[in-house]
């Protein structure tokens, strides 16, 4: 069942999200009241799947039913002779050949993180891809270490039938996103320039074609797509219009527009979403902000303005884009398109800063001239301002039953569910190993949900009964 088709079933949409401002703010006044309150107070919480239990492995709390496998490792040999690198970060599935899945998975690496790197401590590996094929070679002394991996997965042994190194010479790919046209858009989160040492300037975004015949792609930067500290992408299939988050602490939120659907190397324009009538307004809701607050509950029309010098040489994008009357955001991270809406995380937003969770829905005229006539409208779909629900919210997908899946980016972090009327649940919880989840994403056919545990560089698939998530509050 869709996301859509849930909401139009359950006729309780409104009356759910009316019913969150209530639930976020009864969190909020008991995590402020002097009467201590139990760090996993069940009231506070759908129940979900139920309780997670405790994990003899010592690796990934789970509910009961839900079980896990580690399908991939830092370090191990891939393919094409080079190493598995670590720094797992976001990731998209795609149907592979003979009822396999396809796994783009990014790797957020600086230059320097030889331990880590593709190519071995010692660069032994190096010498197994032309120069040609990395976008940074680091003038043949410190090459760039980020790009993407892709895995073929075969689901009836649970096993990774091989991996390849798919993009190389990048630095930060830290998420992105899948188009409709069966790509990655990968991103580099880092907008260093070319000096003594890096050979080309960064801060683009790369697409990735997902195949399982191993291939290391030419890495061509998507220039008009813009120079900043990317984070995550996600594409309306309808239109072909890419959104883009920006982690920064003052970023903004964009949208290309290509020249041609599907060909963003084509090229295209670039813009930023503004509140229509506010404009340069802030969306934190910092407490200590005096400037206005935006409301729960409430859709903001929206309206996209140009920006130029998208090449942005000084990283000033988001302060060029403020001034003209850009909304400003407290780093975006992760990105989806579900059913027709965007859903962005932006994680250290909101009254407490743990993190606010935002849905755009575009215009039934997106990217014409007649969207001023029908803006597409801009909300919060929670901040529920309590650690004990949810905090750090950073890479997100969308379940195939209609409900956000959150991985959060804390030393201790959960999997979390939020369901369509905005009810948080827990799905997991990292006991092992002191570092975020990242990359959460589903297989095609929705049975298996694939996650990162960036700092020992695993990827676990997940599998259990996702379509059994209790459906009222408890």
């Amino acid at each position: 069942m869709d996301r859509r088709k849930f909401l139009n079933r359950s006729g309780r949409f409104s009356l759910g999200f009316l019913g969150l401002q209530a639930f976020a703010v009864g969190c909020k006044m008991k995590k402020d009241s002097s009467t201590p309150v139990a760090m996993d107070e069940p009231s506070l919480l759908h129940p979900g799947y139920g309780p997670l239990t405790e994990d003899p492995g010592g690796v990934l709390n789970l509910p009961n039913g839900f079980t896990y496998k580690v399908i991939s490792k830092k370090g191990d040999e891939m393919v094409d002779g080079l190493l598995v690198p670590g720094a797992a970060d976001g990731m998209a599935t795609f149907p592979g050949p003979d009822g396999k899945v396809l796994v783009v998975r990014n790797h957020e690496l600086s230059p320097g993180s030889l331990d880590a790197g593709p190519f071995g401590e010692d660069l032994s590996r190096l010498a197994k891809v032309h120069s040609s094929k990395l976008y940074d070679y680091g003038r043949g002394t410190k090459p760039c270490l980020g790009g993407t991996t892709t895995m073929l997965y075969n689901p009836e042994t649970g096993l990774i039938e091989q991996e390849y190194m798919s993009l190389a010479g990048t630095v930060r790919n830290c998420a992105g996103g899948p188009t409709p046209w069966g790509s990655w858009i990968t991103c580099e989160e880092n907008t260093s320039k070319a000096d003594e040492q890096l050979e080309k300037d960064h801060g683009y975004n790369f697409e990735v074609p997902a195949q399982a015949t191993p291939q290391l792609f030419d890495p061509i930067p998507l220039v008009d797509m813009g120079r900043f500290n990317h984070e995550a992408v996600c594409v309306d299939p309808r239109t072909g219009i890419v959104y883009q988050t920006e982690d920064r602490g003052d970023g903004l939120i964009y949208r290309f527009i290509p020249k041609s659907k599907g060909k963003l190397q084509n090229g295209g324009v670039l813009q930023i979403l503004s509140i229509k009538g506010k404009p340069s307004f802030d969306t934190r809701n910092w407490a200590d902000l005096e400037s206005e607050k935006m409301l729960l509950g409430t859709k903001y029309e929206v309206e996209w303005l140009d920006i130029d010098h998208v090449e942005a040489p000084d990283d000033d994008l988001r302060l060029r884009g403020f001034e003209k009357g850009a909304a400003r955001f407290a780093r975006g991270e992760g990105m989806w398109f579900s059913d027709g809406e965007a859903y962005f995380a932006c994680t250290n937003g909101g009254e407490l800063e743990h993190g606010q969770i935002f849905r755009y829905t575009p215009s039934i005229r997106e990217g014409t001239a007649a969207e001023r006539e029908y803006p597409g409208t801009l909300e919060i779909f929670i901040e529920p301002n309590n650690t004990d629900l949810v905090e750090s919210c950073d890479n997100v997908t969308v379940a195939a039953h209609g409900d956000l899946v959150v991985c959060e980016d804390k030393p201790d972090p959960r999997i979390v569910g939020v369901t369509p009327e905005g009810e948080i649940y827990h799905i997991a919880r990292n006991v092992g190993y002191k570092s975020e989840f990242a990359g959460a994403t589903f297989s095609p056919d929705g049975s298996t949900l694939f996650v990162n545990i960036q700092g020992p560089g695993l990827t676990l698939a997940i599998q259990g009964p996702w379509d059994k998530r209790e459906r009222l509050l408890g």
